[in-house]
């Protein structure tokens, strides 16, 4: 059963300072409820901006972060998807979720279900969004669970072909949990990861107040860094993808520093025949972050192509 949070959503911390479009303040402004529920022994927060049973909906949708953001990364994206009941999880381990003293996509799998069910239990459809980490969380959860939703998006979390020297790169991990004086110098810290330009500054200002929290030691990132180790790598994410149970698209940035069009297309051949591949025009690795509205144009075209084969 999920329970309110006790975060202070009005902080002083929290207020963007740069100039903003009308759209955007509307949007982080919509109202929405923060929960918790417990799964598998570690509390996990979540964001739901709930319809009234008055309103008419299309179906309920879950969108899933990337490795150590949070579901604020979502807060001015959700309310643009007006046809649908939306929440935004936050993963174990980052965002205002609870640690884990192990982590695994298995588990992560269990808390992407719980909060489907905790949001949406009715008989609406239900899809699944996950950004770069996030996806490869929704490759495992497609392969687990799949057959309880109507499909899912994976966005701009790539799988290179085993022969190449891309699929030996080794992978991003932090060891080091950072400290600042002050929540301005960590503030200015804040970068993207893999680094971009971001033109959209008062989004990434509006994320970068997000993702600090205070402790005994100073100011840090929301995420536990054995959250964010290499081990998060070790799973067969192909055999995921090639075993999913939902239908499923593949969303990438034109400009994306992961994925070019020759991985785009080795993925597609993991996916299942019908899948969906659909690139942003102009859009880096973050495509929330810079092409928002494009981003959001894409999901309505991939879910209503869903929905019509549903009726």
């Amino acid at each position: 059963m999920a329970s309110t949070s006790e975060i202070d959503w009005s902080a002083k911390e929290l207020n963007i300072k740069k100039d903003a479009p009308d759209w955007f303040r509307k949007s982080i402004n919509s109202p929405f409820e923060s929960r918790i529920i417990s799964v598998l022994g570690c509390d996990i927060h979540f964001l739901h901006w709930k319809k009234s049973s008055a309103e008419k909906i299309k179906a309920g949708i879950l969108l899933v972060h990337g490795g150590g953001a949070h579901a604020n990364w979502w807060r001015f994206v959700a309310p643009l998807l007006t046809d649908y009941d939306v929440a935004a999880i936050d993963l174990s381990g980052m965002g205002d979720s609870g640690r884990r003293t192990k982590y695994s996509a298995s588990a992560r799998s269990n808390e992407i279900l719980s909060v489907l069910d905790s949001c949406f239990s009715g008989r609406q459809p239900r899809f699944l969004v996950g950004h770069s980490f996030g996806g490869y969380m929704s490759m495992r959860f497609a392969a687990d669970y799949g057959q309880d939703v109507a499909g899912t998006v994976i966005v701009d979390s790539p799988l290179y072909r085993p022969d190449t020297d891309l699929s030996k790169t080794p992978r991003r991990a932090l060891k080091i949990e950072r400290h600042y004086p002050s929540f301005e110098i960590a503030l200015e810290r804040f970068k993207l990861l893999p680094p971009q330009e971001c033109k959209n500054d008062y989004i990434l200002e509006f994320i970068a107040r997000h993702s600090i929290k205070k402790t005994e030691r100073g100011w840090t990132w929301k995420f536990d860094v054995g959250a964010m180790g290499g081990s998060r790598w070790e799973e067969p994410f192909d055999q995921h993808l090639q075993n999913a149970k939902s239908k499923i698209a593949f969303l990438y940035g034109e400009k994306s520093a992961l994925v070019n069009k020759e991985t785009a297309q080795y993925m597609r051949t993991l996916m299942p025949k019908d899948s969906l591949v659909t690139e942003i025009p102009k859009a880096a690795h973050h495509i929330m972050l810079d092409q928002p509205k494009s981003f959001v144009k894409s999901l309505e075209i991939i879910f209503d192509t869903w929905l019509n084969e549903l009726a």
